[in-house]
C-alpha cells in the first residue's frame, strides 16, 4: 500500500514538473511572440507612416482641434520621431522655427564670448552668457517637444514641462542682463529685483512641472501666467525711468527695446492662448502659419530684440565704468 501511494506521488509530481515546464515554455514562447510582434510594428512605422485627420488621434495628442489634418500617429521610436521632421505635418513649422532659432543663439552666443575683439570685461560675459543660456535652453526645449510629442504620451508629458520649464528659464535669463545693467550704479534695487525675478521664476518653473498644466483646458492659464510673470519687469522699468530720467536718451532707447520685446512676446501669447488665426478658419492653417508657428517667430523676434537693447544699455555702461558712491545705495 506505502509502495504504490509512493509510486503515484512520483506520477503526480512528474505531471506537476512537465506541466510547470510546459508553462514555463508558453510564457517564454508568448514573450518572445510579443516581442516579435513590437518589432515588426516598429519596423512598419519606420517603413511608412501616413499623417491623419485629428479625429484619429489619441486623447493625449489632441491638442488643437482648429488644426484638423495632417497630423502625426504615434511614433513609438525617437529615431523616427526625428525622421519626421524632414515631412510635412502639423508639427514641422514648430520644429524647424526654435531649431534654426535655437543653432542662430547657439552661433551668436559663441561669437559673442569667444571672439577676442568683443573687448568687454568676463564678468559682463558672464552676465550676457545667462541670457543666451536661457534662449538656448528655451529654443531648444521646444525643439525637443515638438519632434517627439508624437513618441508616447508619457514622453509628450515629460517634454511638455520641459518646453514650459523653458519658456519661464528665457523671461527670468532675460530680466537678469537687463536688470544688471539698469541698475548698474544702484546695489540695493538691482540686488532686490534680481532676488525677486529669480523666486517668481522658480515658482513659475515648479508650476510648469505640474501634469494638469499641459493639458489643452489650461491653455489659457499657461499664456496667463508667462504673461504675469513677463509684466513682472514693468515694475523696475518704472523705477529705472525714474533713476536714470524718463526722457534720457539712453534710458529712452533702453525702455524702448525693452517695450519692444514685451509686445512681441505678450501678442505671441495671445494669438497661442486664441489660437488665431486657425479659429476663425479651421482646417485652412493645418500646416503653416498656425497660433503655435507664429508664437514661435515671435518668441525668437523678442529674443533678438532683447539682445540688442542689451548690446547698446551694456556698451554705454561699460563707456562710463564709473558710478557715484552715494547712487549705489538709492532704492
Amino acid at each position: 500500500m506505502t509502495q504504490t501511494m509512493a509510486r503515484r506521488l512520483k506520477v503526480d509530481n512528474l505531471k506537476t514538473e512537465e506541466s510547470e515546464e510546459q508553462e514555463n515554455d508558453f510564457m517564454t514562447f508568448a514573450h518572445n511572440a510579443a516581442d516579435q510582434a513590437e518589432q515588426v510594428v516598429r519596423k512598419l512605422i519606420q517603413a511608412s507612416w501616413n499623417v491623419c485627420h485629428f479625429s484619429k488621434l489619441p486623447h493625449w495628442l489632441q491638442d488643437n482641434d482648429y488644426l484638423k489634418y495632417g497630423h502625426r500617429p504615434p511614433l513609438p521610436s525617437f529615431r523616427v520621431c526625428f525622421k519626421s521632421i524632414f515631412r510635412i505635418h502639423t508639427e514641422t513649422g514648430n520644429i524647424w522655427t526654435h531649431l534654426i532659432g535655437c543653432i542662430g543663439f547657439i552661433c551668436i552666443a559663441t561669437y559673442f564670448l569667444i571672439n577676442p575683439n568683443v573687448d568687454i570685461p568676463l564678468q559682463d560675459k558672464l552676465v550676457f552668457g545667462i541670457f543666451f543660456l536661457g534662449a538656448i535652453i528655451c529654443l531648444g526645449f521646444s525643439f525637443a517637444f515638438h519632434t517627439v510629442c508624437c513618441h508616447s504620451e508619457f514622453v509628450s508629458l515629460l517634454f511638455s514641462k520641459l518646453d514650459y520649464c523653458g519658456i519661464s528659464l528665457l523671461i527670468m535669463s532675460s530680466n537678469v542682463p537687463w536688470l544688471y545693467y539698469g541698475f548698474y550704479c544702484h546695489f540695493q534695487p538691482k540686488l532686490i529685483y534680481l532676488i525677486a525675478i529669480c523666486v517668481l521664476g522658480t515658482g513659475t518653473i515648479l508650476i510648469s512641472f505640474l501634469d494638469k498644466f499641459s493639458v489643452p483646458e489650461w491653455r489659457a492659464f499657461r499664456a496667463g501666467l508667462f504673461i504675469l510673470f513677463g509684466l513682472s519687469g514693468v515694475v523696475p522699468a518704472i523705477h529705472y525711468g525714474f533713476l536714470e530720467g524718463w526722457f534720457n536718451s539712453v534710458s529712452f532707447n533702453s525702455l524702448s527695446w525693452l517695450f519692444l520685446m514685451a509686445v512681441l512676446y505678450i501678442a505671441g501669447a495671445v494669438l497661442y492662448a486664441l489660437r488665431i488665426p486657425e479659429r476663425f478658419f479651421p482646417g485652412k492653417f493645418d500646416i503653416w502659419l498656425h497660433s503655435h508657428q507664429i508664437f514661435h517667430l515671435f518668441v525668437i523676434s523678442g529674443a533678438l530684440v532683447h539682445f540688442r537693447g542689451l548690446s547698446e544699455l551694456a556698451l554705454h555702461r561699460l563707456s562710463i565704468a564709473q558710478c557715484d558712491l552715494a547712487n549705489t545705495l538709492i532704492i
